[in-house]
């Protein structure tokens, strides 16, 4: 609460943007639906840590089991 205001404008900017938007972390998700821009966003995602740990390039063992499927399938 201390930082909704602040928080309020940057998820209006996001919601109101051009590009596919993507919010990941619980705080942020439950920020965007206090403020009404959930139905604005492409993506949303509890994993906030996880969804950076992806980005940055480092593996993560639930997407590598997915990946590793069709591999032991065939």
């Amino acid at each position: 609460d201390a930082f909704a205001k602040g928080t309020t404008q940057v998820a209006h900017a996001v919601a109101h943007g051009t590009g596919f938007t993507v919010v990941g972390g619980g705080d942020s998700v439950a920020a965007l639906r206090k403020a009404g821009f959930v139905p604005f966003i492409d993506h949303l995602s509890t994993g906030g840590g996880a969804s950076l740990q992806y980005i940055e390039g480092r593996e993560l063992p639930g997407i590598e089991a997915l990946v590793e499927i069709p591999k032991r399938v065939e």
